[in-house]
């Protein structure tokens, strides 16, 4: 991308939050490190560009031990934010979500002053006043570090280590789904990290739940050619799933890992794979229009509430759909794993 591309974007962004007073920034209801980096570089963005205060929203929870360990490097800037809360701000700005995905409480409908994500960009027209969608680029936080720079502010250590570790997080240290772009913005930012804090994050400690799930989750994955479904049952925290699904793809025969589990009265469920594209349509196809799915060509998700249905029943039906656009004739008992 050309600085002139960089600063049309940031202007655009800046006209977006013109007369603003307070701004709410709000990820998807599961922040990850890149939703938690991205909404941090808005912040920043926000309180030194314009005149305006910012709060980070989510809805959901930050369970990984990961995550969490994030957070606490960042000296918790993030803030769970009630739905009347959301309802009265008066100027939101989304980050790596947009209206209507399932993954956040906004709807189409809702005017948003700014859209920022790299997600595949939704049918229905956002209700925003600036919308930079970039479903190419590897990471949201690639395109944070863009608009900072392109502002010429400073990237101070702990954002850039939260903006670095977003892009190595959703990009597998940019072996996935990247581009120049996400490579220009690791680079950049790869002089101001602080590894040490990287490697506290990435080894934080995990409570013995985590053993009891991966036991559940290995006792019941199965085997389908090169694919490798597991399920946990009711979870501690909805993104313990993509915990799994990363472990379970490492499987030397492995090109598909699928894990599924309930979070209160929600199946979720997430896919990763060794191929470059394809995640993101499986998750969608199988969803349907029951439930909520996006992603990427190598990793995505979903979710489908029960609605009164037996947990057992969603999941099953989840699984054998899985089989059947996998290749399968979705009545395969499936080899065990362990």
């Amino acid at each position: 991308m050309t600085a002139t591309e960089s600063d049309t974007r940031l202007h655009s962004l800046l006209r977006a939050l013109d007369g603003a007073d307070n701004v709410l920034i709000l990820t998807h209801n599961n922040p990850d490190p890149d939703a938690i980096a991205s909404a941090l570089a808005m912040k920043y963005l926000v309180q030194h560009v314009t005149s305006a205060t910012a709060t980070i929203g989510y809805r959901g929870i930050i369970g990984r031990a990961e995550n969490r360990a994030l957070v606490r490097y960042l000296e918790f800037p993030l803030q769970r934010v009630t739905l009347a809360e959301i309802d009265k701000a008066k100027t939101l700005i989304m980050v790596d979500t947009q209206p209507g995905t399932g993954n956040n409480p906004l709807t189409n409908e809702r005017r948003i002053a700014a859209i920022l994500d790299h997600h595949p960009k939704l049918e229905a027209p956002a209700n925003a006043e600036h919308v930079d969608i970039r479903p190419e680029i590897g990471a949201a936080s690639t395109m944070l570090t863009q608009y900072v720079q392109a502002a010429e502010l400073p990237l101070e250590q702990q954002l850039a280590t939260a903006l670095f570790y977003g892009i190595s997080t959703d990009t597998m240290s940019l072996q996935r789904g990247t581009t120049n772009e996400d490579q220009k913005a690791f680079c950049a930012l790869l002089p101001k990290v602080d590894f040490e804090a990287i490697a506290r994050i990435e080894t934080a400690a995990l409570p013995q739940d985590y053993f009891s799930q991966l036991h559940k989750a290995l006792r019941s994955a199965r085997i389908y050619d090169s694919a490798v479904i597991a399920s946990i049952g009711e979870m501690r925290y909805p993104d313990i799933t993509a915990d799994m699904a990363d472990l379970l793809l490492r499987y030397r025969e492995c090109r598909w890992a699928i894990c599924l589990g309930v979070y209160k009265d929600t199946v979720y469920f997430s896919i990763r794979t060794q191929n470059k594209r394809g995640a993101g349509l499986l998750a969608r196809k199988v969803v349907g229009s029951d439930g909520a799915a996006g992603g990427h060509g190598a990793m995505a998700g979903g979710q489908i509430p029960l609605n009164g249905r037996k947990p057992r029943s969603v999941i099953n039906r989840l699984r054998q759909q899985f089989r059947l656009e996998l290749g399968g004739s979705g009545k395969e008992t499936g080899a065990k794993l362990v």
